[in-house]
This record gives structure tokens, C-alpha cells and sequence, in this order.
């Protein structure tokens, strides 16, 4: 396997693994391997399972942003966390590096956004016209270096694309993104967007519990490494 599998958290009810930049969450037209079936052979390999595993993914990450990704081992845990994050119930909070400073040190953005999935991208659209789906998030600068800003950004809706389409349509491309106006793309195809906390109630266990991933290791995120707590 050409990327290893970095759990962060395992019990009988979730496996919440730290994403590679670049990895597939759930296989598509590529046929390229998929961290759901990676999983999925963790598990039958490490619990000697015979037959199908029963994993279930509970959200999904863009193949170039690195970060927190949930999956379930059973179907109460995909049922009840899916009620979480259908609800907005989880915090969900991300990183970013981007191009030009934020009009202010923090904020919130709306917006309705509509995708055109023949060409896999997701457009800015006029309040409540057809199709479109109001999208929320907050965020707060937290930093500079050299030409890129750190955001600290709270994902109050799931759209597709949301976090990359808001901050370029704030004027603060996503470094790497060049599909939504960063001037060109990282050399191994990433984006600099990390999901580094989910913080919800626990779906079996009903207490609030949190988890993070570190920063990935790049030339680029290094620079923001003293940043973490």
C-alpha cells in the first residue's frame, strides 16, 4: 500500500483515520484503491473476519485535502452519526493556506452554492435560485508567512467544495487550488486544506469527544508547525 493507514481513534463503533492528500475516500471511476477498502482490509486482517466487512462511511473528504475522515463498524454507529452531521451537530473545524489576506481577522461566510457535476465544479449562485444550497462556515485568521495566510475555519454546512469555493469567492484561494483560482497547482497535486478536529457526542457512548490530526508533513504546512498546540 503506497500510502500507510494513520488511525487516530478505534473502538468497537468508529475508525477515524488521518487521510493522505491524494487518497480516494470511497472508489470511483479511476479504480483507484480507496481508503474505504483499505479499511476495510485493516479490519478483516487485524479481527480475522471472514466474509464482507461491514464498514460504513459516515462523510467524505476531497481526494487533494488531507484530514479527519469517520467511518463506522456497525450500522447503529453509521445511522446515528449520520444523524449528526444531517442535524450539523458535529464541529468541524479545518486549516487552510491561502492566497491574499482576508478582508477581516475573522468572520462568517454565506453563500448558495450549486454543483455542476458534468464538470465537478461547484458555482457561486443568487440567493434561493434552483438547485442551490445555502452554505455556512466561520472563519479566523490566525496567521502569516512569507505570501500564504493560516484560517482556522468552522464548517457550519457539508456542500460539496464548500470551504474551496467560499474562500475564493472571498478572494482567498485555497494554496494549490487551481481549480477554483489559486494560480497553479502543488507539485504533488495537494491541497493545503486539512480537517484537523471533529468534535461531536459520541454515538454509542453519548459522551462529547473530540479528535485532531496533526498537520501533514510539507514544505508548506511546516512553515505553520509552531501554530499547533
Amino acid at each position: 500500500m503506497d500510502h500507510p493507514l494513520s488511525i487516530i481513534y478505534e473502538d468497537n463503533h468508529l475508525l477515524i483515520i488521518d487521510k493522505q492528500a491524494g487518497v480516494l475516500v470511497q472508489g470511483d471511476k479511476t479504480n483507484d484503491v480507496a481508503l474505504l477498502d483499505i479499511c476495510k482490509g485493516y479490519i478483516k486482517e487485524k479481527y480475522n473476519k471472514p466474509g464482507d466487512v461491514y464498514l460504513g462511511l459516515v462523510h467524505r473528504l476531497d481526494r487533494p485535502v488531507s484530514g479527519l475522515v469517520i467511518f463506522a463498524k456497525t450500522s447503529k454507529a453509521l445511522s446515528r452519526m449520520n444523524e449528526l452531521f444531517r442535524n450539523d451537530d458535529i464541529k468541524k473545524t479545518y486549516w487552510a493556506l491561502v492566497k491574499n489576506r482576508p478582508p477581516a481577522e475573522s468572520g462568517e461566510l454565506v453563500n448558495w452554492l450549486k454543483k455542476d457535476t458534468s464538470k465537478n465544479i461547484v458555482r457561486v449562485q443568487a440567493s434561493g435560485k434552483k438547485g442551490a444550497k445555502k452554505a455556512i462556515l466561520s472563519y479566523t485568521l490566525l496567521g502569516r508567512i512569507s505570501d500564504t495566510y493560516l484560517l482556522e475555519i468552522n464548517l457550519k454546512t457539508g456542500r460539496p467544495h464548500q470551504i474551496r469555493v467560499q474562500l475564493a469567492k472571498m478572494g482567498c484561494p485555497v494554496v494549490g487550488d487551481l481549480k477554483y483560482g489559486y494560480p497553479h497547482a502543488n507539485k504533488d497535486g495537494s491541497l493545503n486544506l486539512h480537517a484537523k478536529t471533529l468534535s461531536f457526542v459520541h454515538p454509542v457512548k453519548k459522551d462529547l469527544f473530540e479528535v485532531s490530526a496533526r498537520l501533514p508533513n510539507n514544505s508548506k504546512w511546516n512553515l505553520y508547525k509552531s501554530f499547533e498546540v
